[in-house]
């Protein structure tokens, strides 16, 4: 149900349209006067939609607006109500966001905003819009206001809209300035990274500036941006990249069915979102990722929260991010799936290759820490293409924190030699040395793990953090060794929580 207030909002009959698998509600349109009018008080004009969206509504609610010529201003404000409701019983939350005259086909062709549950308003002008939204001219024509009915109470969502026009000539459309795709660098190197970060542009509460600070504080070489639903970060973030610190431009792609980190992408590159695993869609974003010089990355893909466990698959993955934050239950989780994708990978007739694994901190504010955990990586030199095939190709190890470095080695007996993410080229009986040089790790334990399981634990490193482990086996018998570096186990029947892992290092030809 939906109904009008006293300001004569235009609203006709709701219809429903269907978008293959998927269903989205458009309410009745919103009109308003044909330009600046006599009755507008400060050259602007107000209309309000109240209505109510029963449980079982579809994941997306559309509200056109049809904006005359000489609008200099769009503000739209936004409450709901939010009931009790019993234990165990999801309660309401109303994302909203905004697509201009170009329309809402999926693809975003006419995306300008997105702010999820973030914002209770925003506004676009032609130069400036809140953080999260795409200034530019507010055009003439069919704007729809996008609701996203995240989740629905039993008594129903009850909202209120508020959509104010002003009038007057519009400001002048700033050119977006990016950040470079290179940085200074140290040549072939191991630089550390965080790739999934939040900023106001999104529901995160810190500043580009204070997200760059932190950065840098952490020991981090580069970083890269993955505001939830919306590329309106990527042109805020040049002056704080430098020498010293690359900054990679994505986005967190946030479905109903997981999320999935886009990293690296080119410059203004929007990723829709709006569709289910049951949509078959999924495949065709993931190109659009990896057209725009992305990786397709699945984030916390064991994550508990609402809409956050990943039911796409991984055929389309780059990498995994296996480690999102403070390493927890979820987190074990994705670690012992993403081992019996590898188990399987080197298992399988069909020659089907690995994915990597990668961490992030996931840091939206205060306390939580920018670089914890960080994903150091092997490249050629601290550019965007060197950092992404570094990752693609599994030459990284992933750390709780810039004080724990590892090298992670294989020697075969007659000297040949692989490291983190590369294939030790012996035959199957062939003696193959496996070695874990380790720093900043107080008591910390190593455990070599393989397609057969934890084949090799050792005792304790010191209190100073620092040690070798070494460990001899054969191809025969490990198709592959990874390592992990773990605290000391709180319940000593499991292991404890993961100070470091790497990706894999192959054995046998």
């Amino acid at each position: 149900m939906c109904e009008d207030d006293d300001h004569g909002a235009g609203l006709g009959r709701r219809a429903l349209f269907v978008t293959g698998a998927a269903a989205a509600l458009t309410l009745g349109s919103v009109s308003f006067s044909n330009g600046p009018s006599a009755e507008a008080a400060n050259n602007s004009e107000t209309r309000t939609v109240r209505g109510t969206l029963p449980t079982g509504s579809p994941d997306f609610v559309y509200l056109p607006v049809e904006v005359p010529s000489g609008v200099r201003e769009l503000h739209v404000a936004y409450t709901y109500e939010k009931p009790a409701v019993p234990p165990g019983t999801v309660g309401n939350a109303l994302d909203i966001g905004v697509f201009d005259e170009r329309g809402t086909d999926l693809g975003g062709k006419g995306f300008r905003g997105w702010s999820g549950g973030a914002r209770t308003e925003f506004f676009i002008r032609a130069d400036d819009a809140t953080p999260g939204y795409l200034p530019g001219p507010v055009r003439p024509g069919t704007w729809h206001i996008a609701l996203g009915p995240y989740t629905v109470a039993p008594q129903g969502l009850a909202y209120e809209i508020t959509i104010t026009l002003t009038y007057g000539e519009p400001g002048k459309t700033v050119k977006p300035v990016y950040p470079p795709s290179r940085a200074k660098g140290r040549g072939r190197a191991w630089y550390r990274g965080d790739c999934h970060l939040h900023s106001w542009f999104s529901d995160g509460r810190r500043t580009p500036a204070e997200i760059a600070a932190l950065a840098r504080a952490a020991g981090l070489d580069f970083i890269n941006t993955s505001e939830h639903n919306t590329h309106a970060a990527h042109a805020h973030w040049a002056e704080h990249a430098g020498d010293d610190l690359l900054i990679l431009l994505g986005e967190e792609v946030t479905t109903r069915n997981g999320h999935v980190v886009a990293l690296g992408m080119d410059p203004g590159t929007f990723i829709d979102w709006r569709y289910r695993a049951r949509d078959n869609r999924f495949g065709t974003y993931a190109r659009k990722i990896r057209a725009a010089g992305g990786l397709v990355v699945p984030a916390h893909p064991h994550a508990t929260c609402i809409g956050c466990n990943w039911k796409f698959g991984f055929g389309e993955a780059d990498v995994i991010e296996v480690w999102n934050g403070a390493y927890g239950p979820d987190d074990e989780v994705a670690l012992a799936d993403w081992d019996g994708m590898l188990v399987a990978s080197v298992r399988s007739d069909n020659g089907r290759s690995w994915i990597p694994a990668m961490g992030s901190s996931d840091a939206h504010r205060d306390p939580d820490p920018v670089g914890r955990p960080q994903t150091v990586v092997l490249a050629d030199d601290l550019t965007r293409e060197a950092i992404q095939e570094g990752l693609k190709a599994g030459r990284s190890y992933v750390a709780e924190s810039r004080t724990v470095e590892l090298s992670f080695t294989a020697v075969g007996g007659r000297g040949e030699h692989a490291g983190i993410g590369e294939r030790l080229d012996v035959d199957r009986d062939d003696p193959v040395t496996v070695r874990l040089e380790v720093t900043g790790a107080p008591r910390c334990t190593v455990r070599f793990v393989t397609d057969q399981g934890v084949l090799h634990t050792s005792e304790p490193l010191p209190v100073s953090g620092a040690g070798t482990v070494e460990w001899r086996t054969t191809a025969q018998y490990a198709a592959y060794v990874r390592a992990e570096l773990r605290h000391e186990a709180v319940v000593t029947s499991l292991p404890g929580p993961l100070a470091a892992f790497t990706n894999p290092i192959f054995l046998g030809r």
